[in-house]
Order: C-alpha cells, then structure tokens, then sequence
C-alpha cells in the first residue's frame, strides 16, 4: 500500500449503529472526491458514548481497513466525530480594543479568547468556538474585519462543549487502532457542511440528524450557527419498539425498519403483508404493513414534537424559512417527511451529501451525512492552516520523521 498522499483526508464516524470511514482526497479545484469507504456495525457505543472501548476498537479497526482496501492508501489520521447528551452549548461574545486602529488577525484571534472566556464546568472542554458576526465600533454584521478601521472589536460566537472524558475515550479508541486524531468535530456541524446549501443557511435552516442513538439539531441563521442540541430518542428506540410489538429478534426489526417500516399510516396499503420472523423456532407469521405503521408513526411523531419544542425553546421558530432538512440513517423511513411537515408546519427535504465527487452512487445517502462532512470540515481545515496536521508540517508522523533525522544529525 502507499502512504497517504499530502491531499488525501479521512473522515470517522463513530456512530451508536455504525462506524463509517471515508477517505477522500482535495481536488486541484477545491472538491472533494471520494476514494475509499469502510462500515461496520457499531458494537460498543450508547446514545453517542463510548461504553465498551475494546468493541469500539474492533469496529473502528474492520471499518479502517475497509476503506484503506479501497482506496489503496495506509490512513494515519483522522477526523473523527462526536455527539450525545454530554455535548453543550451557548452564544457569547467578547469585546477588545484594536491595536493600532486597523484590524489584524491578532486583534481577532483576541477578542475570539476573550469570547470563550466564560465559566464551564471542570469536566467539560471547549470542543468549538464558531464566530457568528463581528462588530467594528458600532457597524454589526461584519463577517471578514480584517483591514476594518475602528477602536474596538467585538466577537459573538456559538460556544460548544463536551465532556472531557468522552472526547478522551474517543481519542482512546482511535489511538488503540495506530490511528492519530487531527480534530474531534460535533456530528451535526459536520451534517451541516455535507447537506445544507449556502442560501439556506443565510436564510435559516434547522438541520436534524437522526442517527442510530441521538438525534442532533443546529439552527443556522445568516450563515452562522446559532443553536445545537440533542435529543436522546432515535432510530435505535424505533428498532425496539418494533421489537416489543412484532415481538422479534432486534436484528430482524432492524430489517423490517429498513426495508417496510412507514412513518405515516395511510401511506401503508391495507393489503401490503410481510413476514416476521418469530423469536426461538416458532414459525415466521404474516403482518400488514399498516400494523407496522402504528408501531413506528407515534415513536416519530413523539420525536419530531420533541425537535419542535427544542426549537421553540431556542427562540429560533420564526427565523428558519427555510425550513427542516432531515438527514441521518433514520430519516430515510418512508413518510418521515410528510409526517415532519404535518408537525412542523413548514417545508422539509432529505439531506443527501453534496459537493463531492468519486464515490457518489455510494455517497449520495442521508446515512452518510456525518462522516462527508467530516471530510469537508477537516478539507476547510487544511485549507485554512488551522487542522492540527496542518499546524504540524504534516501530521505526527512527520514530527517522528523530523526528530530522527535531527538525532542523527546531531549525534
């Protein structure tokens, strides 16, 4: 195998149903075309949370391997990502005085610190600080101050945190697998490169990622992030409750789910049957399609009055004309959609991965959402100097490189 090209990026998704690995490689043009894809089922997470490292490892490791196979490249690093209801999140600002009358990058990267100056509790981290808008003197709105005239700047951000030791045992996890972590990203952040396009995030959008154990919510407005959120109720609830009510295996529910589960009774026809298998040796028995809708209607309806309430909640209803955009594994159900827009009162869509190239008849699928976009957050990374490779000249492998040939040299 060859050693990872400069260009190529990898993307982790450690998931509560499934760990994806994708690897990409940046284009001369700025896209990102997609190489090399590894799944496996997730055997050792709960609702986002590491709870069994040496089952997280295993997935992590077949899942890696998968996409090294088909890519044809050794990985090194990777961007991986994170969720659950450990994560918080608040807007806050800072303000400091321009040095010299002008802005410069120094005077922003101060007044970014003295924004995420706020109080977290001690086993909380700071996982993202997100500008929202400058303001230069009294001029709001700015997004680029760089070169502005003025006295003073003030930064509001989206400050988002999580709990230490769940971002450790991810890094754990990763580390056990000779793997370097380059950034730990918030899942639905990384949603949102994937699937959002510009205009709805300067017009308002709410992305909600349903996933196997958490569903996760951002509220963009004006081209920032001004919400995230978790709700503990997902894909994984449906699975059981179709387990309790069909009363069958929980790895045959999951295949009813995917294959005939609707998320809105009278688009099931009365007469559309499946078969069930039966748990021990009992033979499998017939159903309506219908009866699995009224299994899986009230745990999505409960779901999306939660989504509904978190946003009102935010103070954000009124500002995302742009509407839902539904995106994870679990939102593929049929009827999601329509029972969203029932609910919601305002326009909903799926959200496939965009903007990526190689790989798309794979690619292009609510499932992947997160770890495509872990991939163009960690290409904006690179691109703006700010990935700890880029920091780096190249990644920890370089450092070792670096050091041995200066030991030699040396002694």
């Amino acid at each position: 195998m060859a050693n990872a090209t400069e260009n190529m990026i990898v993307g982790l998704d450690i998931g509560t149903s499934k760990v994806v690995a994708i690897v990409g490689q940046a284009n001369a043009d700025g896209t990102m075309e997609i190489v090399g894809i590894g799944s496996q089922p997730s055997r050792g997470m709960k609702k986002g949370v590491v709870v069994d490292i040496e089952a997280t490892v295993r997935s992590i490791q077949r899942a890696v391997e998968e996409a090294e196979l088909m890519a044809g490249c050794h990985i090194h690093t990777v961007y991986a990502g994170i969720a659950g209801s450990h994560v918080r999140s608040l807007n806050s600002h800072g303000i400091v005085a321009i040095r010299d009358r002008e802005v410069a990058q120094a005077d922003i990267d101060r007044v970014i610190d003295a924004a995420q100056a706020v109080a977290i509790p001690a086993d909380q981290k700071t996982l993202h600080v997100l500008p929202q808008e400058y303001v230069v003197d009294n001029q709001e709105g700015v997004r680029e101050p760089v070169g502005m005239s003025g006295v003073r700047l003030e930064a509001k951000v989206h400050l988002v945190t999580c709990a230490v030791n769940a971002a450790q045992n991810i890094e754990k996890c990763v580390r056990r697998c000779n793997l370097e972590v380059d950034d730990i990203i918030l899942e639905q952040l990384a949603s949102a490169y994937a699937v959002l396009t510009e205009d709805e995030r300067e017009l308002g959008v709410c992305i909600v990622d349903i996933g196997g154990g958490t569903t996760d919510i951002a509220i963009f407005t004006e081209g920032a992030i001004r919400h995230t959120a978790n709700i503990p109720i997902a894909g994984d609830q449906v699975t059981n409750d179709i387990a309790m009510a069909l009363r069958t295996p929980k790895q045959h529910a999951e295949e009813i789910k995917m294959k005939y589960a609707c998320a809105l009774t009278q688009l099931a026809g009365a007469d559309e049957t499946i078969k069930v298998p039966s748990v021990g040796d009992r033979p499998p028995r017939t159903l309506s399609r219908q009866n699995l809708a009224e299994v899986v209607e009230p745990r999505y309806d409960e779901l999306f009055t939660l989504v509904q309430a978190e946003i009102r909640r935010s103070g954000f209803e009124d500002l995302i004309p742009g509407g839902i955009v539904l995106t994870g594994g679990s939102s593929k159900i049929e009827g999601a959609v329509d029972l969203a827009e029932e609910i919601f009162h305002m326009p909903v869509r799926l959200g496939m991965p965009q903007g990526i190239s190689g790989l798309t008849d794979v690619v292009k699928n609510p499932i992947y959402a997160t770890s495509v976009g872990l991939l163009l957050y960690g290409q904006r990374m690179e691109k703006d100097g700010t990935s700890a490779r880029a920091q780096a000249g190249g990644g920890p492998v370089n450092w070792l490189e670096r050091f041995k040939s200066w030991f030699q040299g040396n002694f």
